[in-house]
């Protein structure tokens, strides 16, 4: 993944609720200032879970 440039933006890793799966992506700190949760594909559960983020990357 692209190295996130200086500013607002920030690399997150959202973690699976059902497995150690995670994903990696990039947000806003101005336009989101709380932590995300997100309903997406979990390939180890073979379903949608729900993902936390877990912290910075």
């Amino acid at each position: 993944m692209a190295k996130a440039k200086k500013g607002n933006l920030t690399r997150v890793r959202l973690k699976s609720t059902e497995s150690g799966f995670c994903y990696y992506t990039v947000k806003n700190k101005k336009n989101t200032p709380n932590k995300m949760e997100f309903m997406k594909y979990d390939p180890f559960v073979r379903k949608h879970v729900l993902f936390k983020e877990s912290g910075k990357v």
